[in-house]
């Protein structure tokens, strides 16, 4: 193992200690002062809105200011959630509902402290860059970038946050889930051993599909259709399956070197599907030579798995969202009981901003989401592609720079051998 996996494996370890340290006393940082953390909105569906109201379950001492989306009826139906059960805490008025491209950078402009990024994941790092920039604490959604040069923005972006003081939490939930903490730090401790090789799946039925309406330009339809266009979520890959390549990064210590994958389009083949495949098979190779198997599908009528393996030298993990267990020498040590996750994070994020504490998890999610953007580059290509190439050289670029919400050219399904490795 070389000194960047270890350092790496000591970062981990010590931003476990700090996630545990600032939930355990978050109560006692809400209660040192009375100012409320003013919170805009950027990206008004159903994981913003969700992530909103997580935050507002989070905490007594936050409140909703400001929102945007691209469409006016998802600002509408967001704020009547919202206002449903967080009436006292949700300020928002018709002066800082926004729609439209613009919209984030007038929410950014509205006296916010912290900002919720949940647009789709092909925005983040324009996104996070503007958070920064205006100086706003963030909580932002997995993924955050569906190509290389988002991720270079990423990290940039992160980077420039730890000089200004600035928290980033990412909603990898399991990275602040007890019974995840609790045995990756078994892990970490040497409890398995050195980890040598492993398993992760996403194996799922498929998700909603908004249709298509005669009024919408191919930019709106592609945008409320996200999910399945590659420059806005990066495939299912990126954006579902990256929670459990995150948690295998995580307890190996690190992003993979270098990826060799398979996959294709056998179900979802009408055009309605946009350009993204059904199925994946990547191998990941890590630094000390293990390697992990990945496994991601979305077709419905299957048998489903949602897990994580890790196996050590003298012993073996099982997590799943639920519950875990550690495997040695045929004795099970299980672990269950979490706390709701999805609040777990806000709380986390909150307790960090308050109590001056810092957390910044932008270069770790960027690592992740890069490892799935990896993954999904090799297997589009058929080629094997090594991580520092694909982070540091490529050029693929998806997203466009200047977006209006008029024509949009649909780009082809890919197919290994043909597309090209840019």
């Amino acid at each position: 193992m070389g000194n960047d996996q270890l350092s790496r494996r000591n970062f981990m370890k010590t931003s476990a200690s700090v996630i545990a340290l600032t939930a355990m006393s978050s109560k006692n940082i809400f209660a040192a002062g009375d100012e409320k953390i003013k919170i805009g909105l950027i990206g008004a569906g159903g994981r913003g809105t969700g992530a909103a109201i997580n935050c507002l379950e989070a905490s007594p001492d936050v409140e909703i200011v400001a929102m945007c989306d691209l469409f006016k009826d998802r600002v509408d139906g967001s704020l009547n959630r919202l206002k449903k059960d967080f009436a006292d805490r949700v300020k928002v008025t018709p002066e800082t509902t926004f729609t439209g491209f613009d919209g984030a950078q007038k929410v950014l402009d509205s006296g916010i402290d912290m900002v919720i990024l949940a647009c789709p994941p092909g925005f983040r790092p324009r996104h996070l860059e503007m958070a920064v920039n205006a100086g706003k604490h963030v909580f932002m959604e997995k993924p955050v970038a569906t190509d290389p040069a988002g991720i270079r923005k990423v990290i940039a972006a992160s980077k420039l946050a730890e000089t200004k003081k600035l928290s980033i939490v990412a909603g990898t939930q399991r990275r602040h889930q007890k019974h995840y903490i609790d045995i990756i730090r078994q892990v970490e401790a040497g409890v398995i051993g050195e980890p040598v090789a492993g398993q992760c799946f996403w194996n799922g039925g498929e998700l909603w599909h908004r249709g298509k309406e005669a009024s919408w330009t191919e930019m709106e339809y592609q945008c409320r259709n996200w999910l399945y266009f590659t420059w806005l979520s990066g495939d299912h890959i990126v954006e579902q399956h990256v929670h459990n390549i995150d948690v295998c990064n995580w307890a190996m210590g690190g992003h993979p070197v270098k990826a060799y994958g398979m996959g294709g389009r056998q179900k979802r083949t009408d055009p309605k599907w946009g350009n993204i495949w059904d199925h994946f098979a990547i191998e990941f190779e890590y630094e000390n030579g293990a390697k992990v198997m990945s496994m991601c599908r979305q077709s419905s009528g299957c048998s489903n798995r949602v897990s994580e393996y890790i196996v050590g030298t003298k012993g073996r993990i099982a997590t799943n969202g639920s519950n875990g267990q550690i495997l040695i020498d045929g004795k099970k040590t299980n672990f269950d009981g979490s706390p709701n996750p999805y609040v777990q994070e806000h709380k986390d994020l909150v307790a960090s901003i308050k109590g001056g504490q810092y957390l910044n998890e932008g270069v770790r999610v960027a690592e992740s989401t890069m490892t799935a953007i990896l993954g999904r580059m090799s297997a589009y290509t058929g080629r094997e592609i090594k991580f520092d190439w694909a982070l540091n050289a490529s050029k693929l670029e998806l997203v466009p720079q200047n977006p209006v919400l008029g024509d949009l050219e649909e780009r082809p399904v890919a197919i290994p051998g043909i597309t090209k490795m840019i």
